[in-house]
């Protein structure tokens, strides 16, 4: 009896592991395939949203249609090659199309065509169409560049906006583990009479407010986390975190350049300038195409048709009956003799007609030549298209100086941005060590009680807000470093924190 209960403990111990087992197995798996213990990091959001963002697809999509413009363009160097079958029943008087005889019955008619044609010349606009389409995918690539730059400044900016919260978070929470135990050392303090009650309450207060910061900033790290996530497209953005690195200051050398260095790598590597001076070089390519209608245009062409009938034929031949016929054929002017002469004797027979294959071979034929069409009058037409062409000439020469000095406005401003960050964070560590000198000297004198709870918590309370002061500095610098390297044409996925 004792080894069946023995038995029977061990095949249940067994059945509980294995049914533990299984569950954290399916937890553990649940787990990695719904990103709950998934962590971000900056490369893998940026990688992540240039895959998967619309605006980015989209772009995709245009890349694509302009490969596709570009075949169009090659194809106007090829022949164009068309064939056609036509077989009809035709009832009354019709023309045979094989014998041209007018012939009142029903029959069925085919004829079989294919041409071929190639333009010679068209004034060079087939040269110009097929460089416009070069030009196009080109601005096409440049627009696609510019909004993975975007995006990913995007990202970058969310992402440093997160790490800020979770920053700010975490200073805020270390603070107030701080103040639990100053509550614990005031109430013994209380207790034993050496600290007045006051001194407790104004404790309490102050850990009441910082768990009050704290409900705040839980709310601000989920408000980033949620900008983040639908910035990237993340359904399951419940789920959704980021790494909990510290990214530090990674200074590229960037900052140490002068305004004109980032301003002339900016017009070089700036997709803004790239896309406005390739549309001046396509507005200059269509003014050329506009220009091509002026000339004539040559083509040539060769055609090879056949046709078949099911008409009955209708051939001459000599009577086996009487094969020869006798009929005067002149008189003789001085005899007055009439002359006669002998001739076959054909009468009209019918025939079936030929085999199918057969009438097609005898009833081919090929024709070619060139055709020039010369351009006279089209009522202004080609002028006005070529002025046309020439307004929108000088609006994308105008747009380029706009990129321009749009472009060295924005460059400086980063510039300035990036100086007047570094400043700023420097400026908010040196308050931070202050800030913590006063709160450490505050501390020491509040232990011995040379000083109340109120000016030792206005003194956490500054401490508290210089480290997140720090804090937001830091980021604010980091952000405007990496503008300042999509300046020098950093790659959006290489940007270095």
């Amino acid at each position: 009896m004792d080894l069946c209960n023995k038995s029977y403990i061990m095949n249940k111990l067994q059945f509980y592991i294995s049914t533990f087992l299984l569950v954290a197995l399916n937890l553990s798996f649940s787990q990695t395939h719904t990103g709950v213990s998934k962590k971000w990091t900056l490369k893998e959001c940026i990688e992540y949203a240039l895959e998967n963002n619309i605006s980015i697809k989209q772009s995709f999509l245009d890349v694509e249609n302009t490969e596709l413009t570009k075949k169009d363009a090659i194809g106007n160097y090829l022949p164009s090659i068309n064939g056609s079958i036509s077989n009809a029943w035709n009832t009354g008087l019709t023309q045979d199309i094989t014998t041209g005889i007018l012939r009142n019955q029903t029959t069925r008619n085919s004829s079989y065509n294919i041409t071929a044609g190639i333009t010679v010349f068209r004034g060079l606009q087939n040269l110009r169409q097929l460089q416009l389409a070069k030009m196009q995918q080109l601005a096409a690539q440049y627009n696609l560049d510019k909004m993975k730059d975007d995006i990913a400044l995007f990202v970058a900016n969310n992402y440093l906006q997160v790490l800020l919260a979770k920053a700010n978070l975490q200073v805020i929470k270390e603070q107030n583990k701080v103040t639990q135990d100053q509550i614990k050392r005031t109430q013994d303090l209380v207790d034993a009479g050496v600290l007045p009650r006051g001194d407790l309450l104004e404790i309490q207060a102050t850990d009441a407010g910082e768990k009050q910061r704290i409900t705040v900033a839980e709310n601000n790290k989920q408000i980033a986390l949620l900008a983040l996530a639908q910035l990237l497209q993340i359904k399951d953005y419940q789920n959704f975190d980021i790494s909990d690195e510290d990214y530090m200051i990674i200074d590229s050398g960037f900052s140490n350049k002068t305004f004109t260095e980032t301003f002339q790598a900016a017009k070089q590597n700036r997709n803004e300038i790239k896309i406005a001076r390739q549309n001046l070089l396509i507005a200059k390519k269509n003014l050329q195409l506009a220009k091509g209608a002026y000339f004539p245009t040559l083509n040539a062409f060769i055609n090879y048709n056949t046709r078949e009938s099911g008409f009955k034929r209708i051939i001459q031949s000599v009577d086996p009956i009487n094969p020869t016929i006798t009929q005067p054929i002149g008189v003789v002017q001085e005899t007055g003799q009439t002359v006669v002469g002998t001739f076959p004797n054909t009468i009209l027979e019918e025939l079936n007609p030929l085999p199918f294959i057969e009438q097609l071979y005898r009833n081919d034929g090929i024709s070619y030549g060139l055709s020039l069409n010369v351009p006279i009058f089209n009522g202004f037409s080609t002028r006005n298209n070529v002025k046309r062409s020439l307004i929108n000439v000088k609006r994308n020469q105008l747009l380029l100086e706009q990129a321009t000095q749009d472009l060295e406005s924005t460059v400086y401003q980063a510039y300035t941005d990036v100086k007047g960050a570094l400043k700023s964070y420097e400026a908010a560590v040196k308050t931070l060590q202050a800030q913590q000198l006063a709160y450490q000297y505050a501390q020491e004198r509040y232990d011995v009680g040379l000083t109340n709870a109120f000016d030792f918590s206005q003194a956490k309370f500054r401490y508290d807000n210089a480290q997140i002061e720090v804090n937001r500095t830091k980021y604010d610098y980091i952000f405007k470093l990496k503008v300042l390297e999509l300046y020098f044409g950093v790659s959006p996925t290489q940007l270095k924190l």
